[in-house]
């Protein structure tokens, strides 16, 4: 354990794949062609004609990529399947299954009037699930770095409600009340998806003096709607305690949407977060590179990027030494 008292920790790099399985460095691959290609300013919106020529090659680069990821979510469908037929398909009781499985025994067991096309589903969740908490796990590990009596408080409640003998799961998550308030400021300073999808309005209206017409395309900015100072008191500070006892409350927190089309996914992010920010934080001591404040410009693109990837120094915990030199 002394050999690793002292670690810097970035984003992972192309030459840290082999750490990786095939699998996870395929869909890594898929992921970081994507997400530049959904993020990138499109000539053709201001010019239509430059469609029919592929000018600048983003038509052949983005039907490579989806042809890529959906050959890759095929094989993994495909394989699920092979399990199934052979029984081997994780149905005993008490014994885990994965997420395809779960979804093909749906199928499965569905009339022919309920059957739908499983990629559909699996398309935006790999594509909404993915980059958005990997994203928001580096925002917030930059702000408690950069805030160490936040971390350090953090830090108190799980070793307070989880002890020294194991690691933070799913179900701590919901009691750490704290480190539920350091996601929520998180997601309020820095939402994943700055600019929620496009809506379009389905019939005429007006909001407030404004005629909004039919197939109007509407934007909402959710960083100007969760810094506004009207709502928000010192509305760019990180302040987590803004969320205890439910003191914000009622006030306009919209990182996953509202409405019928709120994202489903709200629940589960809370709870991956939480796990996979609660567990360096309960295993490590952390601190900045050589003290200088981390920097937090944010990056361009469909999500919320930070421009210059987090780097930091960690080292173990002591009281954790024995539940870390179980796992390695």
């Amino acid at each position: 354990m002394e050999a690793i008292a002292q670690t810097k920790t970035t984003r992972p790099e192309a030459d840290a794949d082999t750490d990786m399985s095939m699998e996870a460095q395929e869909y890594k691959h898929v992921v970081d062609k994507l997400n530049p290609l959904h993020g990138a300013a499109n000539l053709w919106d201001y010019l239509p004609a430059l469609r029919w020529f592929d000018v600048f090659g983003v038509k052949k680069k983005m039907l490579a990529a989806v042809n890529r990821r959906n050959a890759f979510l095929h094989r993994l469908i495909d394989a699920e399947w092979q399990r199934m037929d052979s029984g081997v398909d994780g149905g005993g009781d008490g014994e885990k299954k994965s997420m395809i499985s779960v979804l093909l025994s749906l199928q499965k067991t569905a009339s022919e009037s309920t059957k739908f096309p499983i990629t559909f589903l699996f398309h935006p969740l790999f594509a909404a699930g993915t980059e958005t908490t990997a994203i928001t796990i580096e925002w917030a590990m930059s702000l408690l770095l950069n805030h160490p009596e936040i971390l350090k408080k953090a830090q108190a409640e799980i070793d307070a409600s989880v002890g020294n003998s194991r690691l933070v799961t799913a179900n701590d998550v919901p009691q750490l009340s704290y480190l539920q308030c350091i996601l929520s400021e998180t997601l309020r300073l820095y939402p994943a998806a700055p600019l929620l999808l496009s809506h379009e309005s389905s019939a005429d209206c007006a909001v407030s003096s404004y005629h909004v017409p039919i197939g109007t395309m509407l934007l909402v900015n959710v960083v100007a709607i969760q810094r506004d100072p009207m709502v928000w008191k010192e509305p760019n500070e990180f302040k987590p305690e803004r969320f205890e006892n439910g003191e914000s409350e009622g006030l306009f927190m919209i990182p996953f949407g509202m409405g019928r089309r709120k994202c489903p996914g709200e629940t589960l992010a809370f709870q991956t977060i939480g796990m996979v920010l609660g567990t360096p934080i309960q295993c490590f001591d952390w601190s900045r590179v050589d003290g200088v404040k981390i920097d937090m410009t944010q990056g361009s693109g469909l999500t919320n990027p930070k421009a210059v990837p987090l780097e930091a120094m960690c080292k173990p915990c002591e009281a954790m030494c024995d539940v870390l030199q179980k796992i390695l």
